[in-house]
């Protein structure tokens, strides 16, 4: 037996990963989840803790951690992720001090786009019950982020937001809705504003 959902039928004994991956709810304080966190965590703590010579572009245990990662890609120190597993980097993208990815749902960096220092990438929506908060039930929703896209400093991209090739959010924005390719983004929550002459 299974029951009905957006992404079709599961069985009723999947995994809370698999509730997750999938885009349904799910309880995000489960042992398999915690584990799959924990070597997040020691992969980031390398990261963060080797001096910049033994660094180099990025710490060995996040480049193996890493859904996928293309060539010239640099993160700078401090760096944080949830997962690892569910980031997807192009070529060239250039990740700036103190970021921070909340990778519960998948999120995908195109080639070339810059991340200013600070930025926030979050994928997971609480439950809006605080009850169901409490059980730590949550959704995962996808971010996705185009080819030569310039995300300004401590800007904060919310769940299931797309932003479309060469856009630019600028520095302290919430993003909240879809960016359009080339659109220019500022402010909380962030809206469209005039190119100008640049």
């Amino acid at each position: 037996m299974g029951y009905s959902t957006k992404k079709g039928t599961r069985p009723l004994n999947s995994t809370e990963r698999q509730k997750m991956l999938a885009g349904q709810w799910y309880t995000c304080l489960d042992d398999e989840l915690e584990a799959l966190r924990m070597t997040a965590r020691n992969a980031v703590h390398e990261h963060n803790c080797l001096t910049p010579d033994l660094r180099g572009a990025m710490g060995p245990l996040l480049a193996t951690l890493f859904g996928g990662v293309g060539k010239d890609v640099f993160i700078e120190a401090p760096f944080h992720c949830a997962y690892g597993f569910n980031i997807t980097l192009g070529d060239g993208v250039y990740i700036n001090a103190s970021c921070t990815i909340l990778d519960s749902g998948v999120v995908t960096i195109g080639a070339r786009s810059l991340l200013g220092p600070a930025v926030q990438v979050y994928c997971a929506q609480h439950n809006k019950d605080p009850d169901l908060r409490a059980q730590g039930q949550e959704i995962a929703r996808p971010v996705d982020i185009g080819c030569d896209v310039w995300i300004g400093g401590a800007a904060v991209i919310l769940p299931g937001v797309t932003i479309g090739d060469g856009a630019i959010v600028g520095a302290g924005s919430v993003v909240t809705r879809s960016v359009a390719a080339r659109g220019i983004v500022a402010g909380n929550p962030a809206r469209s504003v005039d190119r100008g002459c640049g």
